[in-house]
């Protein structure tokens, strides 16, 4: 093995290969899936803006080189013969951007990564190269790094990768010391260990690493794994921890719900900095059987002649099979959701329309409905107000919640809650201790804004749930009020309403408000016997939370039925008492 820090600089050609791959994507040069080349364009954009005051990090190609220079080093065992690694300009991207990016205090700007791409994709080989370099050929001394799973087995994949990488290379031998009984390996230059570690065996709080591989995440049930290693390096000024999968059959796991929130940074509807995502699949209306979008989804296995001999097998025979076969292909082999998708409220294609650079100063004197909705004692409450014109419609909102309620969703919830205060999206209130939301602030709040912005209100919607308490507050506005009833018999008409506006492009959300939208993206269509619908979270998914989407409902049910045209009851009985000849008065 090659050091790599002597390596010469005519081997390295060219200086940049993972911006050069990415340039290649953006330009059309690839075939690449959307999301893929969302990350691509992320990338390029983020170098135009580097250093900027609004954007405080620094592009370092001679980091990300260094671990791609790695890897075409190491050495793969398995299989008839050795061959040595040459990675695909894909895999030169997903190693080397996260190791490139620094920020301003030197340190790394990627804390977190998010890899979902279809079956024998070498997602996990990927992991064992990092951990590899991390722990022999870094800076770090004495640190931990962890390959973690549900399952002592799959915990062990990764680290078998970095094992392997060892054994095979005579060189690393001398440089690593590894217990394989006890999935064990030790750098002898450096002291970092690598450790294989699961569920199963008893992961457990308290486990601080420089990175942790975290296997097949759509395996998960919830995100106790990715909490105990994300916590445990909170402390690191430098860390990552690194998810990798293929998607699942479940849209009620943590890995549905981390899934889309890496759309969302990629879409742009969601800012994360630290957050590396790149995602392999076909598109929405590609053709699944089609042999000229497999790399889409398969960008390595499908690179060679005979990884497109076993795609276009596997294709043959869910298309001729149908069923669960078709599924199993759909999920393992183009790394799709399996999902029917009729209870979402909306879908990514639709809140991308919805989306806009309108903010509530552009409605400065305008008429306006309210909505509030109200949590059980303290948790997320939102306020939102709906403006119409010409026939369009914009929903704003803003949300309020006790100091001590964030402290505990931050460990629950996978939501940047302290992220959205800063940006003003959360007002937080009360101290640490404070558990239950000062309804009279809200009202406040709401009063502010009216004459702030010279609001013309017509009109409040309100959950009744926990309203006694602040109710003659609103009833001082001198506005009518409406008790929004949390029935699907009174809810379908204005859910229903709002989600053919959504549709049809005429219901808008202001672009930055990424509380609302992660909302929208959270909310489920639930139907009672009669076919009546509203909206609800997940059952089994309770921290995806919706009160945004639930306030702004009950604003448009307010503009609704308060606007609905008042029936003349005396008009009506006088035109029918002129059409019998009458003149509806009394004889004399």
């Amino acid at each position: 093995m090659a050091d790599i820090d002597k390596m010469s600089p005519a081997i390295v050609k060219p200086v940049d290969r993972a911006t050069a791959y990415a340039e290649k994507v953006a330009a059309g040069d690839f075939v690449a899936c959307k999301p893929h080349r969302q990350a691509c364009e992320r990338h390029l954009r983020d170098l135009s803006r580097q250093g900027s005051s609004d954007f405080p990090y620094t592009w370092r190609p001679e980091k990300s080189e260094r671990i791609i220079d790695f890897a075409n080093t190491l050495t793969l065992i398995n299989g008839k013969r050795p061959t040595q690694i040459t990675l695909y300009g894909c895999q030169e991207f997903d190693l080397g951007v996260p190791m490139g990016w620094y920020n301003a205090h030197g340190n790394r700007r990627f804390r977190r990564k998010y890899k979902s791409v279809a079956r024998q994709n070498g997602k996990t080989l990927e992991n064992g190269i990092t951990a590899a370099y991390l722990s022999g050929f870094s800076d770090y001394r004495y640190e931990k790094i962890f390959t973690v799973a549900t399952s002592v087995k799959q915990a062990r994949l990764a680290w078998e990768k970095a094992r392997n990488f060892i054994i095979a290379d005579p060189d690393l031998r001398d440089r690593f010391d590894i217990k394989d009984y006890k999935s064990y390996i030790e750098s002898v230059r450096t002291g970092c260990t690598i450790e294989a570690l699961s569920k199963q065996a008893g992961l457990e709080d308290g486990f601080s690493s420089i990175f942790a591989s975290v296997d097949e995440v759509h395996q998960h049930r919830d995100n106790s794994i990715y909490k105990a290693m994300y916590d445990g390096q909170r402390s690191q000024p430098e860390a990552l921890l690194s998810m990798i999968t293929t998607r699942g059959f479940n849209q009620s796991n943590f890995c549905w719900e981390i899934d889309g929130l890496c759309c969302s940074i990629l879409a742009g509807g969601v800012t994360m900095e630290d957050f590396f995502a790149d995602i392999y699949t076909l598109d929405e209306g590609d053709d699944l059987y089609d042999p000229a979008l497999f790399l889409k989804s398969n960008p390595m296995l499908c690179q060679t002649e005979h990884g497109i001999e076993v795609q276009l097998s596997d294709a043959a025979t869910a298309k001729a099979m149908g069923g669960q076969e078709l599924v199993n292909y759909m999920v393992k082999c183009q790394n799709m959701w399996s999902i029917g998708g009729e209870d979402m409220f909306t879908d990514a294609p639709t809140l991308k329309k919805c989306r806009s650079d309108l903010t509530i100063a552009d409605f400065r004197g305008c008429a306006c409905f309210g909505g509030i909705d109200l949590s059980s004692g303290g948790d997320l409450t939102t306020l939102a107000l709906e403006f119409e014109r010409d026939g369009w419609f914009f929903s704003w909102s803003i949300s309020f919640m006790p100091r001590g309620r964030q402290k505990e969703h931050m460990l629950t919830d996978v939501a940047p809650y302290d992220q959205w205060e800063r940006d003003g999206l959360i007002i937080v209130t009360g101290g640490k201790s404070d558990y239950k939301n000062d309804y009279g602030f809200i009202v406040s709040t709401l009063r502010q804004m009216i004459e702030f912005f010279d609001l013309k209100l017509l009109g409040i919607g309100y959950d009744p749930h926990n309203a006694d308490g602040f109710l003659s507050q609103l009833e001082d506005f001198g506005v009518p009020l409406l008790e929004i009833r949390q029935s699907a018999r009174f809810l379908n008409d204005g859910t229903e309403d709002v989600q053919l506006l959504m549709k049809s492009g005429k219901y808008l959300i202001d672009e930055k408000n990424e509380l609302q939208d992660w909302s929208f993206r959270n909310a489920r269509i639930v139907k009672n016997s009669f076919g009546e619908k509203k909206v609800d979270k997940d059952p089994k998914a309770k921290n995806r939370r919706i009160d945004p989407v639930d306030a702004a409902i009950d604003a448009h049910i307010a503009r609704m039925k308060l606007t609905e045209a008042e029936i003349d009851y005396d008009g009506i009985m006088a035109r029918y008492l002129a059409g019998m000849g009458m003149d509806g008065k009394a004889d004399k």
